[in-house]
């Protein structure tokens, strides 16, 4: 099997390098060709670099099989847009970022007017799924997922992979998966804080605390190996700034929350946290110092106050 990969960021490369070492070819593009030729050279005669999109298309055998791992938005639309004239009926396209479910709808119909199969494929595992293999939840029509299998299997290893049902579902399902590890990383987050913050903060062993929660309990996952890894390189991660980014997916998930009428508070207000964690001297928080002051006569710290 041989397979075009488009986009060699964070995911997209370490993805075509698992799909190379467990047999399948890749004919690599990126915007930047510098990265895919590199790409070929490291890892040998099933990796190639294409110097455009018709020249990767040229170099699949039909039915071809493309994966974008591109960001969400215009950067896939533009790559669509000129990948389709490109392709043939019965070719596959496969969307493997972070995208919104509805464009995966809007892009299904797009290639089915030309007879190209689509595919999206939800994707999580990061910069560890080169080494412990990617987790895909796959959305299209079963003939396509089946041409697709070979290729799964070998990025995700037995039982990481599923045909999760029609065009759409799999970033649906990828969607949600990601608002849901939101909450859970934000009940880390506090969780830690509480700690920090009691009369024993300064001498609990937080990374001692992660590895002990392992073990049996039932509050072990992933998330908290992860955790133990960064206390142990800062253990009070006194080199960060409190500042969380967000993918777009958490705001999805509280869309579609509202949307069909589910209660999301968790979700939802670990969205609200990142948000959050963003703004220094809040505006919100003053309104509420003055508030407190106005009605209470609560005593409020002026700015230029010592203490």
């Amino acid at each position: 099997m041989k397979i075009g990969m488009v986009g060699l960021g964070r995911m997209g490369l370490n993805m075509a390098r698992r799909l190379v070492r467990g047999g399948i070819a890749v004919a690599a593009y990126n915007r930047t060709v510098r990265k895919a030729v590199d790409f070929a050279a490291e890892e040998g005669k099933n990796a190639e670099a294409a110097q455009s999109l018709a020249d990767l298309a040229a170099r699949l055998p039909t039915p071809r099989v493309i994966w974008l791992m591109l960001p969400a938005g215009a950067a896939t639309d533009e790559h669509i847009e000129e990948l389709l004239p490109l392709l043939s009926p019965g070719d596959i396209l496969v969307d493997g970022g972070n995208t919104y479910f509805r464009d995966d709808l809007r892009r299904h119909a797009a290639a089915g007017a030309r007879g190209v199969r689509y595919c999206d494929a939800g994707t999580s595992g990061g910069i560890w799924g080169l080494a412990e293999g990617y987790c895909i939840m796959v959305g299209g029509e079963p003939e396509a997922v089946a041409v697709l299998k070979p290729a799964l299997d070998v990025l995700t290893g037995p039982g990481g992979n599923l045909h999760t049902g029609p065009v759409g579902s799999g970033h649906y399902v990828k969607m949600v998966h990601n608002g849901i590890e939101y909450g859970m990383m934000q009940a880390y987050a506090e969780g830690f804080e509480l700690l920090s913050a009691s009369q024993f903060g300064g001498e609990l062993d937080f990374t001692a605390i992660c590895g002990l929660w392992n073990h049996g309990s039932v509050v072990r996952s992933w998330l908290l190996e992860l955790a133990q890894r960064a206390f142990a390189e800062d253990p009070r991660l006194e080199n960060l700034e409190a500042y969380v980014d967000d993918s777009g997916e958490g705001r999805w998930t509280v869309e579609q929350a509202v949307e069909n009428a589910v209660s999301a508070p968790v979700i939802a207000m670990s969205l609200f946290e990142r948000f959050r964690s963003r703004q220094k001297n809040a505006f919100q928080d003053r309104v509420l110092a003055a508030l407190r002051n106005q009605f209470g006569g609560h005593a409020v710290k002026r700015r230029g106050d010592n203490g």
